[in-house]
């Protein structure tokens, strides 16, 4: 083990300082969900050889970057290393976690499913059954198109609404292959999942209106796009047209 020399708690220093009152720390209001899988990894490496670590806080002893290092330390209690940054923020804490982001989706799959969590398991399933992108399956799965799912998803707090409506959803999209050959695009993922939660919406007059316009399907560039083409599509010789964009 390092020599560490401990000091009295600094509320305003440049300086790198040690100590092991924990109690004094405490978490950003607004900072994302701890990873459990990123813990467990850190508390692995970190029994095994401790080496030199720094976190950063404000004057406050808010944690602005080093939370879940924080939290092994702590619960292996070992010297805990520091520096005070004052005014220091929740925009410094986003800084930072962009800057320190290592972990792409395949990875915290990997390690989640490796811990036997079972919505990722059967998420992986989806996934090589299917082939949709990340964003994609975890809409699908969810039942949600959220800007804050992937946060959920890196945090092992996924949750699986309903596999099997999900993969009739998935099959339904991949059925429209025959007529439109970017059906994993993820926009076009996007609206046919806000359709499908449309009464006025059927699937299946959607299939027979492709039928007689083969080659009316074609790439959009957003969400809207998509689903302001499709209504045209299917209002094609139709007496009462239907609004599926409201």
């Amino acid at each position: 083990m390092n020599n560490f020399q401990f000091e009295p708690m600094a509320k305003t220093s440049s300086y790198v300082h040690t100590t092991t009152d924990y109690f004094l720390f405490k978490p950003i209001e607004g900072n994302r969900n701890k990873n459990l899988m990123h813990i467990n990894r850190l508390k692995k490496s970190m029994s095994q050889n401790y080496l030199f670590t720094v976190i950063t806080v404000n004057e406050r002893f808010e944690i602005i970057d080093g939370q879940h290092r924080f939290d092994v330390i702590e619960e292996l209690k070992l010297p805990l290393n520091y520096v005070v940054c004052v005014g220091y923020g929740l925009k410094e804490v986003h800084i930072l976690n962009q800057i320190s982001k290592t972990w792409n989706s395949d990875d915290y799959l990997a390690g989640y499913c490796s811990l036997g969590y079972k919505d990722y398991i059967k998420y992986a399933e989806f996934k090589n059954k299917y082939n949709f992108g990340h964003n994609e399956c975890m809409s699908i799965l969810s039942g949600n198109i959220r800007k804050d799912t992937c946060e959920t998803f890196y945090a092992g707090n996924f949750k699986i609404k309903d596999y099997a409506a999900s993969c009739k959803t998935a099959e339904k999209i991949l059925s429209l292959s025959p007529y439109y050959e970017g059906v994993k695009r993820r926009s076009f993922i996007f609206a046919m999942l806000q359709l499908f939660k449309k009464k006025e919406f059927d699937f299946n007059e959607f299939i027979i209106k492709l039928k007689y316009q083969p080659s009316a399907m074609v790439d959009c560039a957003t969400i809207t796009q998509y689903v302001e083409l499709i209504e045209e599509i299917y209002n094609y010789r139709r007496r009462e047209k239907i609004n599926l964009r409201f």
